[in-house]
């Protein structure tokens, strides 16, 4: 008996994947070589993997962990990669990541001031 395989698509790297039902949306990252920010070892201690996921059609629901971690969040269609699993094809947004985006509000800024001299 084959097992079924969904696709996953990444933003914003444009990466795609496909993967087996039950795959955590962190393993398929990691797969697909996607970067998703973590330190706890998938036990959704650090959250550090959340993800947007807007159709969460093809995700199972979210387990009891992952619901009193995200509070809130989850109604938002925010997900814990390390604890989301695959059950049909599905969109994955991965938030920038906030070093690289100080650093690009900073080089930003100072393009602005480059522009006034």
């Amino acid at each position: 008996m084959s097992m079924s395989m969904f696709e996953i698509h990444f933003w914003p790297d444009h990466k795609r994947i496909k993967v087996r039902a039950g795959t955590t949306l962190l393993d398929a990252g990691n797969k697909a070589k996607v970067h998703i920010r973590t330190r706890c070892g998938a036990k959704a201690a650090c959250l550090m993997c959340k993800v947007k996921v807007d159709d969460q059609s093809g995700l199972a629901p979210l387990n009891t962990n992952e619901r009193l971690k995200l509070g809130s969040l989850a109604d938002d269609g925010v997900r814990l990669a390390c604890q989301a699993r695959v059950t049909g094809d599905v969109d994955v947004h991965i938030p920038e990541d906030p070093l690289k985006a100080a650093i690009r509000a900073q080089l930003a800024r100072q393009a602005e001031d480059d522009d006034f001299i």
